[in-house]
């Protein structure tokens, strides 16, 4: 039976029918239909924000070497419009630079408008400063949010079209999404939950991109809207209508990291099973979240806890180099399933069973062309079945292929590809003036509490993120209380207990300008308590807390009012009392003042009085630190190593390397692996590494932010470190 009647039948039968026109790539029920052709696409997910413009070209030729046909990235709300209508598209958000580089490696681009991401960034793409404006919700059947969602998104797509991106104007863009995952928080919103995704997605399509338009777990996404799948497994999902190809938005190669948490990894056999399923359940379009993680530069990352480094244990890691043997063996996969694309597209299957656990998708079309994926879905024991008259070893938890239906050219549980050993070489940073015989150090300390005029004064608390609008990090609050010169309890020399309460998410504490300790919650958990022994003496006691947050709600329903900071104050055992200094009047400040004169911008560094020193002080609390250096030798991606360094932010040049933070993984050893077992499902528990280990050691800087001598780096360090132990690092990769 000839295509056309194929096609007539199905017509007609009313089964994978109805095609929908957008100029040049359309959609029947098997696949993207782009000029004219059927597609069975791989995707890589690469983030622009998350690397740099010198890095994409060679980010996007490793996904093609790969053997991948598309990139994929969200578009990042709250880097583009920095203020209502300011909007910014240089650096690292220059998104026009990127889609044409894209393009000009003959790739496809699925672009994620959303504009809400999640994504593991701050406030999930949305800007902080759409919360403040009166009446707004967001994600919900709301006028405000749906007034700025509208126009944004109408701003990119018009910017695409501009450029000549769409596909139908023979640029690279073949999709495009609106909304990410609304369909896990809908019913939160009632009925203007459902309200909101039927709004938005005819909004979307109104647009006019010629291209189809996804909702990634949207199980009410309406026609011609498809609907797709986020998932470590996607193989048993089935659009919601007939007529909208198997799309896999998001297969998780690995998971992000939190500080303070574990370091998660996903077995490369594993990933490629969940591939190998997928097509051979009649997917079409698939994409790894993430390909390449990259870098939460500045204070992108989100949260509340996600680490500077996005790795992801993705296929190419955080320095733009292949995971291998991740990598290497996805490549293998994407060239066996390549050689099944006309058949998988065209044909039709038959489900065979070969026995407990073990099945065969037959895909054969009209010419008499032939391929078969053989599953052994048992996690523990391997199986020898008989297909088509010839015997086939089948390990556990694995799927074999066979374009011919003959010969298996792919197991997803035989790793042929070589391994790479990473080792990061330290480097001692080099001051660039060789003049000098000592390695020197320009050092500045901000005294604990109020800097500069005081913002406010309330009695009792206030919500950090509403106070801040996440403009900074920081806030102080300050207040005093007297103690009697004739108090028993400075007689008996004995502590009283200073007693903090927080919804989020860290905190220093000083009293009398010494440094008290530091508390903080986690990833699961952002609230913490403060405990700690302090000393007051006769007359006028100052308390000066350092609230901190560590990047904003990414997801959650109205996750946009998660609160944080401090919300009780206690001193404990005062003559057997408990004073409660809550609604006492405090002081309020908003950020720090180093960060408030941007000393660690070229323009801001002689704003302070530095003190130039080759011995540094260690241990040094709210600690300014600044150094001229060379650019480490060599070509190899650079790190720093600030294993000995306590909390704080890293900038070079002016830009912003992240939030560093060596904190110790809080897990048992017993909560992490020495060896994975691939088999069975995988979850993010699974396969982790590094507890009782710093959560994170070495912070990416890009080579092209160096300059060859004469580089700024800066730390602004909270709690204490010792910068002398500073390294480079660079990443050298050998092959096994």
């Amino acid at each position: 039976m000839n295509i056309f009647c194929l096609l007539l039948l199905s017509l007609v039968s009313t089964s994978l029918t109805l095609v929908y026109a957008a100029g040049n790539v359309t959609y029947d029920g098997r696949s993207l239909i782009i000029n004219g052709q059927r597609k069975l696409l791989i995707s890589a997910s690469i983030h622009y924000p998350r690397s740099v413009p010198a890095m994409w070209p060679g980010l996007v030729q490793t996904a093609k070497q790969g053997g991948v046909d598309v990139i994929e990235t969200y578009v990042f709300w709250n880097g583009h419009e920095l203020s209502p209508g300011n909007y910014y598209f240089g650096g690292r958000f220059d998104l026009v630079k990127f889609a044409k580089i894209v393009q000009d490696a003959g790739m496809y681009l699925i672009l994620r408008i959303g504009p809400f991401v999640a994504a593991e960034w701050n406030f999930g793409g949305v800007p902080v400063w759409l919360h403040y404006i009166p009446g707004t919700v967001f994600r919900t059947y709301n006028q405000p949010f749906m007034y700025h969602m509208e126009k944004f998104t109408t701003y990119i797509v018009n910017l695409m079209k501009q450029e000549k991106l769409f596909a139908s104007q023979g640029g690279p863009i073949i999709l495009s999404q609106i909304e990410n995952e609304y369909g896990y928080y809908e019913n939160y919103y009632k009925e203007d939950g459902k309200k909101y995704a039927l709004w938005a997605a005819k909004m979307a399509v109104s647009q006019n991109t010629s291209v189809p338009w996804i909702m990634c777990q949207q199980w009410d996404a309406p026609d011609p809207v498809i609907d797709t799948c986020n998932s470590f497994y996607c193989d048993q999902f089935k659009p919601t209508s007939p007529n909208r190809p198997k799309m896999w938005t998001e297969n998780w190669p690995g998971w992000f990291k939190t500080f303070g948490g574990r370091d998660p990894h996903r077995p490369a056999e594993d990933v490629a099973f969940s591939v190998a399923r997928f097509f051979q359940k009649g997917g079409s379009v698939h994409n790894y979240y993430m390909y390449h993680g990259g870098t939460n530069f500045g204070r992108t990352a989100g949260g509340p806890f996600i680490t500077t480094s996005y790795d992801y244990d993705a296929p190419v890691d955080e320095y733009g180099l292949p995971r291998l043997p991740k990598w290497g063996h996805l490549k293998e996969l994407h060239k066996a399933i390549k050689l099944c694309e006309h058949v998988l597209l065209y044909g039709k299957s038959v489900n065979v069973s070969l026995g407990p656990s073990v099945e065969a998708d037959v895909y054969t079309d009209s010419s008499g062309a032939c391929a078969a994926f053989i599953a052994n879905v048992d996690d523990k024991n391997d199986k020898t079945v008989e297909f088509r008259n010839a015997s086939y070893h089948i390990p556990a938890w694995s799927v074999s292929i066979l374009p011919d239906c003959k010969n298996v050219v792919y197991n997803t549980a035989k790793v042929t590809t070589q391994t790479n050993k990473i080792a990061m070489i330290p480097e001692k940073l080099q001051q660039s003036d060789k003049g000098q015989k000592t390695f020197k150090w320009d050092v500045w300390k901000e005294n604990p509490g109020i800097w500069g005029k005081p913002d406010f004064v309330i009695n009792g608390f206030v919500d950090h993120i509403n106070t801040t609008k996440d403009t900074t990090d920081y806030l102080w609050h300050t207040t005093s209380i007297s103690i009697d010169e004739n108090e028993e309890l400075l007689k008996k020399g004995s502590k009283p207990v200073l007693v903090i309460e927080s919804k989020g998410h860290a905190l220093h504490a000083f009293v009398n300008q010494k440094y008290q300790g530091t508390a903080y919650g986690n990833g699961s958990h952002s609230a913490f308590t403060f405990k700690n022994p302090i000393s007051l003496k006769a007359g006028k006691n100052e308390i000066a807390l350092l609230s901190l947050t560590v990047g904003l709600q990414t997801a959650g329903p109205f996750y946009d009012f998660v609160g944080a900071g401090v919300t009780s104050v206690k001193i404990k055992g005062l003559n057997n009392k408990t004073i409660d200094l809550s609604s006492n009047a405090w002081t309020y400040k908003i950020g720090v003042q180093g960060e408030h004169l941007k000393i660690y911008q070229g323009n801001g560094l002689n704003s302070v009085n530095w003190t130039s020193t080759s011995e540094p002080p260690k241990g040094q609390t709210l600690t300014w630190y600044k150094a001229i250096v060379d650019a480490p030798p060599g070509d190899e991606p650079v790190g720093l190593d600030m294993l000995y360094m306590g909390k704080g932010f890293a900038w070079l040049n002016g830009e912003g390397i992240g939030r560093y933070w060596p904190r110790i993984s809080e897990f048992k050893k017993e909560d992490c692996v020495e060896e994975c077992d691939y088999r069975g499902k995988f979850n993010p528990d699974k396969c982790d590494t590094g507890c009782g280990e710093p959560s994170q050691k070495w912070y990416h800087v890009p080579r092209s932010w160096f300059k060859p001598s004469g580089n700024v780096l800066v730390f602004f360090e909270e709690k204490g470190g010792d910068p002398t132990k500073i390294t480079f690092v660079r990443r050298k990769v050998s092959t096994t």
